[in-house]
């Protein structure tokens, strides 16, 4: 069996980011996963939140940005103007067309480590190849977030808002949309302009709105006090931006509070005007119970009671559907392609679920490497967004090379003497 130097299991941004990497510095490498699948299954009508110089898929030449891209299509890609989904999922596949050799299509259903230090990589198909490295790239829809109490109810009558391609089927419907984030306010937004009866429940408070970014170039002082980051301005947001190698030595208990709530749910400035098409807005409100409902069982009662805890009169809410926006949970136990027993053995950063990476975005598996959401725990925020692909991608192919250097390495001849001290010989401990 050929062993490839990497196999890469995902072909979204920070998939097609490390394979661009890999190629240019004449790795043997192969992609496995529907170009920019996640992204090209959205709704219609949804915004790009993040600014486009903040969006770039990662070559090294950075010849494939995202305003290259748009001026192959008479566009421009200006600050301050949300661009559509639909057009980031197209320039995703024209930069795996021209960076990225061939993307296979078939989908992983399993990454299992061989006694030799390799792995076994199986395709949906049955097909197995072998592989020196790996990269997991898996994007987010492994690692979707409902309320237990809701699952039982899926998909019938509850989705995760990932899930949803098309929303026109809940025209004239009663829906409900759980979260305060900018998935939950946009598909409540573009729920309302299709006409459907739509409602909001959050545990938050208030409802957080992005302010409009300033403008890229300004004077000294403004710059100064407020520097633009690919996460937003501020310079709290540039630590996380431009850092997150400072972020992955901070203590687990610090990134595990970190992760949970920094750059915390908030709407783009731009979906606030539209979101009062959105008349009926529960804040303050979780959701306690959900069960069947209507004279078939094919609606939703949900009980609400107070988010904080407070001791108040639970209200009951009956719809059609409930959308849950309510995330993501980047933890092993849903990383089904690699074995039980592997997912067992490697480090976590705290007591989170979330895997433990190196300096090269490797795993406590040798050979095993890391990349997007599932990083974000140990390496901060910015690996939640497309931006962290740029910072991950040379990093993780410049350890994958080094695992090859250190597999080709002749093994040490047991009594044979080297002028090369030891690792750590004469340290002072």
């Amino acid at each position: 069996m050929h062993d490839d130097d990497l196999v890469i299991v995902g072909a979204g941004p920070y998939g097609l980011s490390v394979a661009a990497h890999a190629a240019a510095r004449g790795l043997d490498v192969r992609v496995h996963g529907q170009v920019m699948r996640s992204w090209r299954h959205m709704p219609p009508g949804m915004l790009l939140k993040s600014e486009p110089w903040a969006s770039d898929l990662s070559d090294p030449a950075g010849a494939y940005r995202l305003a290259a891209y748009a001026a192959t299509r008479g566009r421009r890609a200006e600050h301050g103007v949300p661009l559509p989904v639909g057009f980031f999922a197209e320039y995703g596949e024209w930069f795996a067309r021209r960076a990225v050799p061939a993307v296979d299509p078939r989908t992983v259903v399993a990454v299992r480590p061989r006694p030799d230090g390799g792995f076994t990589v199986t395709t949906e198909d049955g097909e197995e190849r072998g592989a020196r490295t790996v990269a997991l790239a898996l994007g987010v829809m492994p690692f979707t977030d409902v309320p237990a109490g809701l699952r039982p109810l899926m998909p019938h009558r509850v989705s995760h808002s990932s899930d949803l391609t098309d929303l026109t089927a809940f025209a004239g419907r009663d829906v409900t949309v759980l979260g305060a984030g900018q998935a939950a306010l946009e598909t409540a937004v573009l729920l309302a302009e299709l006409g459907a009866r739509t409602r909001v429940v959050a545990r938050s408070r208030d409802l957080v709105w992005n302010t409009v970014p300033p403008a890229l170039r300004r004077g000294r002082r403004e710059a100064v006090l407020a520097p633009h980051t690919g996460l937003g301005c501020g310079w709290r947001n540039m630590l996380y931006a431009r850092t997150p190698g400072v972020f992955r030595h901070l203590p687990d208990t610090t990134r595990e509070h970190l992760f949970d709530t920094a750059l915390g749910p908030a709407g783009a400035w731009w979906l606030r005007p539209r979101f009062a098409a959105v008349s009926d807005v529960r804040l303050g409100r979780t959701v306690v119970a959900a069960v069947p409902a209507g004279p078939r069982g094919d609606r939703v009662r949900l009980t609400l009671a107070d988010g904080s805890g407070t001791a108040v009169p639970t209200v009951e809410v009956e719809t059609d559907h409930v959308i849950a926006a309510t995330g993501f949970a980047p933890r092993l136990d849903r990383v089904e392609v690699l074995p039980e027993d592997v997912r067992r053995t490697l480090r976590t950063v705290g007591a989170s679920g979330a895997p433990e990476v190196s300096g090269h975005f490797e795993s406590s598996h040798p050979g095993l490497f890391l990349a997007g959401l599932l990083t974000a725990p140990a390496y901060g925020p910015a690996m939640r967004f497309v931006y962290g692909a740029a910072y991950t991608a040379g990093r993780l192919v410049r350890g994958v090379e080094r695992r090859l250097r250190a597999e080709r390495r002749p093994a040490a001849v047991p009594g044979a003497r080297s002028g090369r001290r030891p690792a750590g010989a004469g340290v002072r401990g």
